[in-house]
């Protein structure tokens, strides 16, 4: 699967410089099952499913740093927000499974 276009493509050696700053807005777009289990702090839970309505909830002027389990949700999710017109936006690599 391609990432989208305009969309940074971040480790997750490069999310740890990220979560001690402000300015980010951090997305889990798992399961809740998935993130109850196990997830990053400063994330919140906005399953993929119910992210078109909660994206009321983002703000436009920070960027938001998407993650998943793999990469692959987190990619779709990141092209969903693009199209409703979010433009400062990172996708984990790998996702939850590089993290560990």
């Amino acid at each position: 699967m391609l990432p989208a276009k305009g969309v940074r493509q971040i480790s997750t050696t490069e999310l740890k410089g990220l979560l001690n700053q402000k300015g980010y807005q951090f997305i889990d777009v798992r399961t809740p099952q998935e993130f109850k289990a196990n997830h990053i702090r400063r994330f919140i839970n906005i399953p993929l499913t119910r992210l078109m309505n909660s994206q009321n909830k983002l703000s436009k002027d920070k960027e938001i740093v998407v993650i998943c389990q793999t990469g692959a949700r987190s990619n779709n999710a990141t092209k969903i927000l693009k199209k409703r017109g979010f433009t400062k936006l990172a996708n984990v690599r790998g996702g939850m499974s590089a993290w560990r």
